[in-house]
């Protein structure tokens, strides 16, 4: 019987990883993301590895869905990234049942369009960045989208705005929209070929028949923090990425990358059985905490690799800085509120010293 790690989809993408994604790594974190990066993607089947088959997806295995993820980004966590944002889009209009749904999931689970999101001023609330009005038999969106990943990369976004009953409203808009401006570029210290812009939405409108969901600010909230308390696969990816540099640099440095791969597997294991829990909110403190022990870890195993090349890794050309910076990014990708607030919580030397007493 075939292993889910021998999936062809999973093996395709190691595949890729390997031969495309890492070998172009510091050429893309310095010069760019090339548009061949992502036409591989498109055209590889692994845009819609988690769609289902009836729509042009392969349904595969929640499981495999984020081994594929975790090893996109071991390869490049830059081109991770930007087809990241493509699965949100993909999942929601997955779970929706509606006329974008027969329009736009085929063409999503195909790779014929690629998604972005604008979706996490949402977490701003009580404050609206982004203003949804009843328009015209649609829905009219202005305001602000601070944080856009993907800007002319991606052919669609999923646009979340929030009404005057305090509903979050989702829709998918075409990135040529009338009403809609992009600045140029933000300069990160990571992932900066990413493409990520902020918007300025001047009444961009949606026809109705664009709209997947409605959904109260407050279910919004909720929903999202359960999900957001989970690790990224995108942690142990770089953290993979990074240890394979420390076990390369030397003997000792190879003893250390042991105990650390030791340790990352155990936090991996343990993040990814609580992921696949049925009822997530309840286990929302252990979620967040398994989330910290992982990105201290990251931090350590990026550290290390950083401590082992000696002064040459602070060189551009050198992984191991990228993937100190990636870190960096890694921290902040996906944060809520509640999870900002345990992070900080937990670097409080004050805090360990209570709990010993």
């Amino acid at each position: 019987m075939q292993g889910e790690q021998d999936h062809p989809l999973l093996v395709q993408a190691r595949r890729l990883s390997e031969e495309l994604l890492a070998p172009a790594a510091q050429h893309v974190d310095r010069d760019g993301l090339p548009a061949a990066h992502l036409d591989t993607l498109r055209t590889s089947g692994l845009l819609g590895a988690s769609a289902p088959q009836a729509y042009g997806g392969s349904g595969v295995p929640i499981s495999v869905a984020r081994d594929i993820q975790e090893v996109l980004a071991t390869g490049c966590c830059t081109t991770w990234f930007v087809q990241a944002q493509h699965q949100s889009p993909l999942r929601l209009l997955a779970a929706s049942d509606g006329p974008a749904k027969e329009r736009l999931l085929p063409e999503l689970a195909g790779g014929r369009l690629l998604a972005g999101v604008a979706c996490a001023h949402v977490r701003l609330f009580p404050r609206v960045s982004v203003r949804a009005t009843a328009d015209r038999g649609g829905w009219r969106f202005d305001g602000t989208v601070p944080w856009y990943t993907g800007w002319g990369l991606n052919d669609v976004m999923l646009l979340a705005g929030v009404d005057a009953d305090d509903e979050v409203v989702l829709a998918f808009a075409g990135t040529d929209e009338k009403g809609l401006h992009a600045s140029d570029p933000l300069r990160l210290v990571a992932v900066s070929s990413s493409r990520t812009v902020s918007l300025r939405l001047d009444g961009l409108w949606v026809p109705h028949k664009s709209v997947i969901l409605r959904v109260p600010a407050a279910r919004w909230a909720s929903t999202d923090l359960a999900r957001a308390s989970n690790v990224s696969p995108a942690v142990f990816g770089v953290a993979e990425a990074a240890l394979r540099v420390l076990e390369e640099t030397g003997a000792d440095a190879a003893t250390t990358a042991r105990g650390l791969r030791t340790e990352l597997a155990t936090v991996r294991r343990c993040a990814y059985g609580l992921a696949d829990h049925a009822s997530p909110e309840p286990d929302v403190p252990e979620r967040t905490a398994l989330r910290l022990r992982a990105l201290d870890l990251l931090r350590s195993i990026t550290t290390a690799a950083v401590v082992a090349g000696g002064g040459r890794t602070t060189d551009l050309d050198h992984p191991a800085q990228r993937l100190a910076r990636e870190s960096l990014f890694l921290l902040v990708q996906g944060q809520t509120a509640p999870v900002r607030r345990a992070h900080l919580a937990s670097l409080d030397p004050r805090s360990g010293q209570a709990s010993s007493s």
